[in-house]
């Protein structure tokens, strides 16, 4: 049984974002990048599925620059067995990263394929839904468990009232929430080892995926800064800020 996991390159979580001074998008100079926190939970969830048993091999895919491969080798320091990079300066969008995902699972005959459930810096949380819905195969999205038994899966998933469980068959598509599981750090010989790993590089093209956009970023702005609290006197005075003031109520 084979899994494919897909990676995104984007800035660490733990680096404030900087905004260009032209508004044009994000200053990613000299700026720490990582694997998409989800898609780690992702990798994390294949190489125990692999332990388990369950899974005989693990393939990390990348869709951006040539920096790509840096996520694409930390994931194979973590236990995934090889990886492909499709290379692009182009901006992939969740449809077309769908359709590149949906080739190569497709020639590698995976039976699941495990991605976060969005993305940290556009948080567009749509990849994974695309992707299942071009292939035609099942989707569990939000996990917060997977069990595989035989040829199904069982998912259970966040959703607003609680948890709920699908049982998907294989191949299916499964995107990760936090509770999944917690990320193992790589150790220092599993990092050398993934340096000698297989890397392969491919194009757009090569799947037949055009990557121009129909999309266009007109501005880039951060955040605006929230206003200090203040302290309040009296339970009447709260009251009357929030129907005078806030207008809340």
């Amino acid at each position: 049984m084979k899994a494919l996991v897909a990676v995104k390159r984007v800035i660490d979580y733990n680096v404030k974002v900087r905004v260009k001074a032209d508004n044009s998008g994000v200053d990613l100079s000299n700026t720490k990048m990582s694997i998409n926190p989800f898609d780690e939970i992702a990798v994390e969830e294949a190489v125990r599925l692999k332990e388990a048993g369950v899974i005989d091999e693990i393939i990390v895919a990348s869709i951006g620059p040539k920096e790509s491969q840096e996520q694409i080798r930390a994931a194979l320091a973590l236990g995934a067995d090889r990886g492909i990079l499709v290379l692009t300066d182009d901006k992939p969008y969740p449809l077309q990263i769908a359709k590149i995902l949906k080739n190569i699972a497709e020639s590698e005959s995976t039976d699941i394929i495990l991605l976060g459930k969005q993305a940290i810096d556009d948080d567009n949380n749509q990849t994974g839904q695309m992707l299942a819905a071009l292939m035609g195969i099942g989707q569990g999205t939000f996990a917060s468990e997977v069990k595989v038994e035989g040829d199904k899966v069982n998912v259970t998933r966040e959703i607003d009232g609680g948890l709920q469980t699908v049982s998907l068959a294989l191949p299916a598509v499964i995107t990760t929430d936090l509770r999944l599981n917690e990320p193992r750090y790589a150790k220092l010989p599993n990092i050398m080892k993934a340096k000698k790993k297989q890397l392969d590089e491919k194009t757009p093209a090569d799947f037949g995926v055009d990557m121009a956009s129909k999309q266009e970023i007109i501005k880039v702005v951060p955040p605006a800064e929230r206003k200090a609290g203040i302290t309040v006197g009296s339970v009447d005075e709260l009251v009357d800020k929030l129907r005078n003031e806030a207008k809340v109520i």
